[in-house]
């Protein structure tokens, strides 16, 4: 998906995330799958919004109600919300954030050894075997 991807608020990444684990769904299926949902109205007027931004159409009428899909993947609005947190909290730099992780214990080892896996299959794939550092 190459286009640019738009700015969504939290609760709107809530809803899409919710679309993207059903892959198709109406509002009333996004709005069970909720914790804690606010109304209806509510749900659908996010949904209003997310279409109006790009990021979900509708592909169906199911009765009287719309299915929607995603319009944009998971994995890119991950890392364009990650790149939003990494420059809005640590000046673009992960290492503050991987250190913050591991202060607050929301790393394990078995998480950090798969980081280091996934930092050498880089590192083999690019035929560097360091990292150039800032």
């Amino acid at each position: 998906m190459n286009r640019s991807l738009p700015d969504l608020s939290r609760f709107e990444i809530e809803c899409l995330r919710r679309l993207w684990s059903r892959g198709d769904a109406s509002i009333r299926d996004v709005h069970s799958d909720l914790p804690d949902p606010p109304s209806y109205s509510t749900v659908r007027k996010i949904f209003e919004r997310l279409e109006a931004k790009g990021a979900i159409e509708r592909v169906r009428l199911d009765g009287k109600a719309w299915v929607y899909r995603s319009r944009v993947s998971s994995s890119d609005m991950i890392r364009k919300e990650i790149r939003r947190l990494l420059d809005t909290l640590f000046d673009g730099s992960a290492r503050p954030l991987v250190a913050h992780l591991a202060d607050m214990d929301d790393l394990s080892l078995d998480d950090l050894k798969e980081l280091e896996k996934r930092l050498g299959d880089d590192t083999d794939q690019t035929g560097h075997g360091e990292v150039d550092e800032k």
